[in-house]
Parts: structure tokens; sequence; C-alpha cells
């Protein structure tokens, strides 16, 4: 193996393997809302099962964010952990109300990307 070859195995691995948290809930979050957005634009009868599995997938998320939120060692700013896990709760409430057929899914699209906004606003260099 030639040492170009050598150095760019090893520097893309390491690259690779460089994700911060705030990068993780990214990624995750904006697949997520992909999903949502795709099953909002289908139609058909497979549009509304992809759509539910799609929300029940994001409640679980936010789920997830309200646990760590909620968890002692969080190091967020106590008003920002507040505002999150209430728009975890609001996002998890009007997931049912989609579900019962009173609510809106693209409101949660809108909620995920100005979320997904705010992680990379927060993650950029000074």
């Amino acid at each position: 193996m030639n040492a170009a070859v050598f150095d760019h195995n090893a520097y893309g691995a390491q690259a690779r393997a460089i994700t911060t948290p705030r990068d993780l809930e990214h990624q995750a979050i904006a697949r997520v809302t992909g999903r949502i957005s795709r099953a909002l634009a289908a139609t058909g009868p497979a549009a509304y099962p992809d759509l539910v599995a799609a929300l029940d997938d994001n409640a679980r998320l936010w789920t997830s964010f309200a646990i760590d939120l909620a968890h002692p060692d969080n190091g967020l700013p106590d008003a920002l952990r507040a505002q999150l896990l209430s728009l975890a709760g609001f996002t998890i409430e009007h997931t049912g109300k989609i579900l019962a057929g009173d609510g809106n899914a693209a409101l949660l699209v809108e909620i995920n990307t100005a979320v997904m906004r705010g992680l990379r606003q927060q993650g950029a260099p000074a």
C-alpha cells in the first residue's frame, strides 16, 4: 500500500469517526423529518401507513430527547432544557392529535426543521 492511500484510509476513518452528539441528533431529526415529508407528499393506500410509522418514530425520538433532557447530568442551560422539554411534550401530544385526525403533520416538520437549524447554529464555530 503506498503512503498516499495509507494516509487517506487512516485519516478518512478518523474524519468519519469524529461525530458529535449534536451531529447525531441533527442526523436523527433529519431522517425522521424527511420520512414525514415524503409521507405527506405521497398519495395512495401506502401513504397513510408510512406517515403513521414516521410519526411514531418522531414521537419516539422526542421521547428519548425528553428523557435525556430530564436527566440531572444534562449539560444544557436550565431555561433551554425547559423549553425543549415543553416542545417534546407538545410534539408527542400533537402526534396523538394527528393520528386522531385532528392535527397537521406539517407542523411537526416545521418544529423539527427549526430544531435542526438550532443544532447547526450552536455547532458553528465562533
